[in-house]
């Protein structure tokens, strides 16, 4: 397949990674490699320890979790991986960074969990470095008026590139469609349920809420879609970690809230689960459901270690929709969704982008060979860029 602009093919049309030119030097700037989370290989407690020892890390047992407390020098190895993995250098401990939230934490078991299975390895051959980032700690705020996707990434980002972690464990959703040099998306795991999911006490669907609810969201895009459906409901912005926010709706904050189905699959809560919203409702967020795997571009080992637990189908839905992204510059900041489907060998495309309140949508599709999966999510972009035109995301 010929790359288009704005999208080139790489490691030999093996993936495809979004690229952007860079006027000043006339350089590609590399961006995401694109490419979702289909049921959980065991369930571990997690466990977080929040001490904050003079060097910076925490060692605990091997299988358990250190925090991350400075991103500078290396932590420690405990534990060996078979000798009989040629795939992975004897000795090597492979270094998984995460967030701290529940959520995260459960991703990054799912990940360890999946290449514990695949090489036939004990925990004693990872080591799971929780990290804050700034997302974490800015709750005071809407991220649409702090930064945006990086916020969530960029900390992990950079202990990844001081080598004090090999790998970091994303939501997909949370990533930037352009990385930092160096870095990749090497792996995706199956993707999960894509779907929203409704969550009240008062009605059993959006729809069922009384005249003049209230229902918090933090996602611009729910916000909207919500606006849209219900002109009449109050969205107020609602921070904070599932499990907080689920807390705050028994508290009576507000009526009904809305949450990945994903997650909270992910998370084994899927009974505060209301009612789930089908996309042809709710289009989903770009990459939700999918956990995705960054690395460094450069290490080899890495990348061949995570290949048997790559789902090739999950990169393909994810080529089209960061494409679909990057080409509207897509972010927290704006109000957007698309999902890729694959059947066969045909990719289906369906992308929508809203005004902040809802008042105003454009809807896309595009249908055409998996191999052109990038070029089919760039090109909706393209059209929803232009029927939207230049100020169609401000309030």
């Amino acid at each position: 397949m010929g790359a288009p602009v704005g999208v080139k093919t790489h490691h030999g049309g093996r993936g495809l990674i979004a690229a952007r030119l860079d006027a000043e030097h006339g350089q590609w700037r590399r961006g995401a490699r694109l490419g979702y989370h289909a049921g959980r290989i065991g369930r571990r407690q997690v466990r977080a320890y929040h001490s904050t020892p003079p060097t910076g890390h925490h060692r605990l047992t091997p299988g358990t979790i250190s925090l991350q407390t400075k991103q500078s020098g290396h932590t420690q190895q405990s534990g060996q991986p078979d000798a009989g993995n040629e795939a992975w250098p004897a000795g090597r401990i492979l270094r998984i960074g995460t967030r701290g939230s529940a959520l995260a934490l459960a991703q990054a078991h799912e990940t360890r969990a999946r290449l514990m299975a695949a090489h036939g390895l004990s925990e004693e051959a990872f080591e799971i470095v929780v990290i804050k980032t700034s997302g974490d700690r800015i709750l005071d705020r809407p991220l649409s008026e702090a930064g945006g996707k990086g916020l969530f990434t960029k900390e992990l980002e950079n202990a990844m590139l001081a080598g004090e972690i090999d790998i970091a464990v994303h939501s997909s959703k949370d990533m930037p469609t352009v990385l930092p040099d160096g870095l990749e998306l090497v792996a995706f795991l199956p993707r999960e349920d894509v779907r929203d999911a409704f969550i009240s006490p008062k009605a059993a669907r959006l729809q069922d809420l009384p005249q003049g609810a209230v229902v918090g969201s933090s996602s611009l895009r729910r916000q909207a879609m919500i606006k849209r459906l219900r002109p009449d409901i109050e969205v107020v912005m609602y921070r904070g970690n599932v499990q907080r926010r689920l807390e705050k709706l028994a508290e009576g904050v507000v009526d009904a809230t809305l949450l990945a189905n994903a997650g909270l699959r992910r998370l084994g809560m899927a009974h505060v689960i209301t009612s789930v919203i089908e996309t042809s409702e709710f289009l989903p967020a770009v990459g939700q459901g999918a956990i995705c795997i960054e690395a460094r571009g450069d290490d080899q080992a890495v990348r061949a270690f995570l290949a048997p637990i790559h789902h090739r189908e999950t990169e393909i839905c994810l080529a089209a929709e960061r494409a679909f992204l990057f080409e509207l510059d897509g972010s927290c900041r704006t109000p957007i969704g698309g999902l890729a489907r694959l059947e066969g060998d045909t990719l289906s495309f369906r992308g929508l982008i809203l005004s902040p309140d809802g008042r105003e949508a454009h809807e896309t599709e595009r249908e055409g060979p998996a191999a052109q999966a990038a070029a089919l999510g760039q090109d909706a972009g393209a059209e929803l860029k232009r029927r939207g035109g230049p100020d169609f995301f401000k309030v």
